[in-house]
């Protein structure tokens, strides 16, 4: 990891240990608690306790379990105090191993609940969890699996989150708006890519930024469109991340406190190591385009290279799909990449240019 300082040793050591890390102290006050996550490779998500001349705020509660809850409260009552003197609640973006607690967090202490407009408005309504299904089942087909690799993983089986109780926001933070949280300055950051309304949380002061799921120390985020997107979410990750390279580098170094693994300093070289993947994965993409003639996006996803083997991959193959889907959303508007029957992508290419079968249907 060139440019990156591990600052978290005792969560390196306990992710290497394949551990939870313990409950910690941080700089000016803050803590972070880990939260587990049911039958995940990431284990745990680390929450974030930020206290105030009224209360503490918590960022990324975690996912909804009685275990992520009793977690929850053993961090708070480490820093010495209850869910009752939490004020307000911070998700970076809605996934559910992060803003899943903030509905039951809230009902407990009444606390507000910030995020972002555009990550509010990619919450589902009431009774939406059956068509969310539907559609995943349609894009899925759409992408090129076939019907039994669409029952694998739309079907039942492992834990899923109840989407339908998602709490929605009473505070709605744009790019720049500090946190309504008395005796600190702590300021929404705009990170689009992983979600549409994905936050980053700086604090100039104590020269610290809470970055989410955006930049991890060791861990690629996924890139995803899935059904109903037509975010460009590539485009904006990687706006996103030289974003956050010149922040750091304005503030002569930031001590990064990540959503998952461990904190280290080195922003705005893991930005950019974040940039290189990526167009490392494009090269690769059009590679295997290339040499397949006109394959489904399945079939280019199957073929990329993952941190395991493609049949061992899971339900994970859904995130797999959504990132290859973003990433040829990317090369098309690009110019480098045509999808065959998309009359918005399509036209006149040079003859160079390669192409994939992706029905518009597939990301949109």
């Amino acid at each position: 990891m060139t440019g990156v300082e591990v600052v978290g040793t005792a969560q390196q050591r306990a992710w290497v240990a394949r551990v939870n890390p313990p409950v910690e102290r941080l700089a000016a006050g803050m803590w972070s608690v880990p939260v587990p996550i049911p039958d995940n490779p990431l284990r745990y998500t680390l929450s974030y306790l930020i206290p105030g001349d009224d209360g503490l705020v918590v960022v990324d509660p975690g996912w909804d379990t009685d275990e992520g809850w009793a977690a929850l409260e053993a961090g708070l009552a480490a820093a010495g105090a209850r869910a009752e003197d939490v004020v307000g609640i911070v998700a970076t973006h809605v996934h559910p191993d992060h803003h899943g607690l903030s509905a039951r967090l809230a009902a407990r202490s009444g606390a507000w609940i910030g995020m972002h407009p555009a990550e509010a408005a990619t919450l589902p309504a009431r009774g939406a969890a059956q068509h969310h299904r539907g559609a995943m089942a349609g894009w899925l087909c759409g992408c090129g699996a076939s019907e039994e690799e669409v029952g694998e993983l739309v079907g039942p089986g492992g834990p899923r989150p109840d989407f339908e109780s998602m709490a929605h926001p009473d505070v709605l933070l744009e790019d720049g708006d500090a946190l309504p949280l008395r005796g600190r300055t702590v300021r929404a950051v705009w990170t689009p890519g992983h979600t549409p309304g994905h936050l980053c949380l700086l604090e100039a002061e104590a020269r610290v930024m809470l970055t989410g799921d955006h930049v991890l120390p060791r861990i690629t985020p996924n890139i995803g469109m899935t059904p109903g997107s037509d975010d460009p979410a590539l485009e904006s990750f990687l706006d996103s991340l030289d974003k956050i390279a010149r922040t750091d580098e304005e503030h002569a170094g930031l001590t990064a406190l990540p959503a998952h693994e461990y904190r280290f300093r080195g922003l705005a070289d893991r930005a950019r190591a974040l940039q290189a993947h990526h167009a490392e994965r494009c090269h690769e993409l059009l590679a295997i385009v290339r040499e397949a003639g006109e394959p489904t996006v399945w079939e280019v996803t199957a073929r990329l290279t993952w941190s395991r083997p493609w049949a061992e991959v899971g339900r994970m193959r859904i995130g797999a799909l959504a990132e290859t889907a973003s990433h040829v959303r990317y090369l098309v508007d690009r110019g480098e990449l045509v999808c065959d029957g998309d009359p918005v992508w399509g036209g006149a290419v040079p003859d160079e240019t390669v192409r994939v079968r992706l029905p518009r249907r597939a990301v949109a």
